[in-house]
């Protein structure tokens, strides 16, 4: 029965509640279903009338009609679904899919995507794949919507790691010639590595390179980092030179990938196979490739090879973070090499890379240290000239630095302007300005030092200082 017919049958129904008449039936028809939509509202005799009566035809009519909002017709099918004791029937897998199909039509994806589940994954047992597959010919014929429709599914399934049906999915629209999209089969390599299935999604990935699927190398990246991640770097390696002779060529990020994971293994001759493969692909380092390298230089103590890259890395004209010196500047310090230390200091200003606190924090520590304290002091003085405040832990430390070096006079100095600022020094760098004091007999001075620690609560260490 066609919808106009319908709807004239309907007007003859319960003469004594009339339904309003419409100049248009799909007027009629939005109406009904508004009224029918409005849950908090007693159904009128008509709206009623009209559920009870509608067939699956009509239902097809009413969900394909262009002149009813495609958002009106989710929710009347869902309300449908909701009550079926209104209903004479169930809507089937037709309804379903002819649905899906308009939303995906109309790029309402994520609305297509939970009706695909309820159907294909909620009620797998009645309508499994084999079931889904063929239907989907009969209600649509648009090629790029069947494909569309395809993908979701693959997805959908994919979400609910129903692997095996991804693989049924991806099989049928190989064999069948449909359209796959590369982002949703990448977006299943990620489910996979989320569930730890790395052997899987090599088996995936070698399916989508041997099929129509045109994989780019965001995917590939994306097979690499999951070996890196293993700690297989090596396979990571293999497989770019496998892709690369089927002409998927890696860029920047995935040699950045296995850069990134040799680094943090210290696997340095891994690192070297790595970049004379990205010397031999033409890849240019950018500046995370630098950055990458210089802080897996650093951590592992080659802080030659580091410098050299950084100012390789300024003469290409990227940006130097201080951060990158600082790495090497400090290194060089815990290991005593201060001319070194100094060196890239001095060379950091004259290509206007701005030291910052953990730069003078670096060199001021390292001479310390070394006992060097006359350099020490020029550099807190060149930090104050660029207004950069010394804090608790650079005044212990050098305080610390000048009692160990005899100069308590200094040293007494720096404690007082560090009270000064409201600053409180440790008590164990107090105690050795306290011991020079005495050893050169200024009694009252360190008797003054000693009640500022008593006020403190360091009681203790009075028994020390009485004599």
């Amino acid at each position: 029965m066609s919808l106009q017919n319908f709807l004239k049958n309907l007007k003859t129904i319960k003469r004594g509640h009339p339904p309003t008449v419409c100049s248009k039936p799909n007027q009629a028809i939005s109406e009904i279903i508004s009224k029918t939509l409005n849950t908090s509202a007693p159904k009128p005799v008509n709206t009623t009338t009209f559920l009870g009566n509608l067939n699956p035809a009509t239902l097809l009519h009413i969900i394909t009609d262009p002149d009813l909002k495609s958002s009106k017709c989710l929710r009347f099918f869902d309300f449908l679904l909701q009550n079926q004791s209104l209903m004479s029937f169930k809507p089937d897998l037709e309804a379903h899919l002819t649905l899906t199909l308009r939303l995906l039509r109309e790029r309402r994806f994520s609305d297509a995507e939970k009706k695909i589940q309820s159907v294909a994954v909620i009620e797998y047992s009645t309508y499994p794949f084999s079931v889904i597959a063929p239907t989907v010919g009969n209600c649509c014929n648009d090629p790029k919507v069947v494909a569309k429709f395809f993908n979701s599914m693959l997805k959908v399934y994919s979400d609910c790691r129903m692997f095996d049906l991804v693989s049924e999915v991806f099989d049928y629209m190989k064999i069948k010639g449909i359209g796959m999209d590369e982002r949703t089969c990448t977006v299943h390599l990620l489910t996979l590595r989320s569930a730890d299935l790395l052997q899987w999604g090599l088996d995936f990935f070698y399916r989508m390179v041997e099929s129509d699927v045109e994989v780019s190398v965001y995917s590939l990246t994306v097979m690499v980092d999951w070996f890196c991640r293993s700690g297989e770097v090596k396979r990571g390696r293999e497989l770019v030179e496998e892709m690369i002779g089927r002409g998927i060529k890696p860029n920047s990020v995935t040699f950045n990938v296995m850069l990134n994971a040799c680094a943090k293994r210290w696997d340095f001759v891994e690192l070297d196979t790595v970049l004379l493969l990205m010397e031999k692909e033409g890849v240019e380092f950018n500046d995370k490739t630098y950055k990458i390298l210089i802080e897996g230089f650093t951590s592992f103590g080659e802080f030659d090879q580091a410098k050299k890259l950084v100012w390789e890395m300024h003469d290409k004209g990227l940006k130097v973070d201080t951060y990158l010196c600082n790495l090497i500047i400090s290194g060089y310090s815990r290991l005593g090499f201060m001319d070194s230390a100094q060196s890239v200091f001095d060379e950091l200003t004259e290509r206007r890379i701005f030291p910052n606190y953990d730069t003078y924090w670096a060199l001021i520590s390292g001479f310390c240290k070394a006992g060097e304290m006359g350099r020490a002091m020029a550099y807190v003085n060149k930090m104050h000239a660029e207004g950069i405040e010394l804090d608790s832990v650079m005044f212990n430390t050098l305080i610390d630095g000048l009692c160990k070096e005899g100069m308590v006079d200094e040293a007494f100095e720096l404690q007082v302007l560090m009270e000064n600022k409201g600053l409180i020094a440790d008590l164990s760098v107090c105690e050795k300005i306290m011991s020079g004091l005495c050893k050169m007999n200024r009694a009252e001075e360190a008797k003054r030092l000693l009640n500022v620690m008593v006020k403190r609560g360091a009681s203790s260490v009075i028994a020390r200082f009485t004599a």
